[in-house]
């Protein structure tokens, strides 16, 4: 089974790769360049992601300092901040990265049941 696809989205892209995929968990991480959580995040994100293979869900990637609009539209004040989203639907919120355990833990809370 693949690892979660990993997808950048711009204010353009952003309904299509959030909003429409049925029955999969979308995580979206606005990200911004010169923060040192963002980096944090984005080294462990590879070995995040191999421990979650085979789950139904895909990462969206939003450089909030270039799409501020998108920033805005969530209510956003500080990066990096984690939506969940399934079936268009806002599930969840992480705001800040708190490490692995707890990051997984709340992803494996949100995933779809198992088909």
């Amino acid at each position: 089974m693949p690892h979660p696809t990993t997808y950048e989205a711009t204010q353009e892209t952003f309904d299509a790769l959030v909003l429409q995929p049925p029955g999969e968990l979308v995580v979206v991480d606005f990200w911004g360049e010169g923060c040192p959580n963002c980096e944090v995040y984005a080294a462990a994100e590879p070995a995040l992601l191999a421990e979650l293979e085979g789950a139904r869900m895909r990462v969206v990637k939003v450089n909030a300092y270039q799409d501020e609009e998108l920033a805005r539209r969530f209510g956003l004040f500080g990066i990096p901040t984690f939506l969940l989203f399934r079936d268009g639907k806002l599930l969840g919120k992480m705001s800040q990265y708190y490490g692995r355990d707890y990051w997984l833990g709340v992803i494996r809370e949100h995933l779809p049941p198992s088909a």
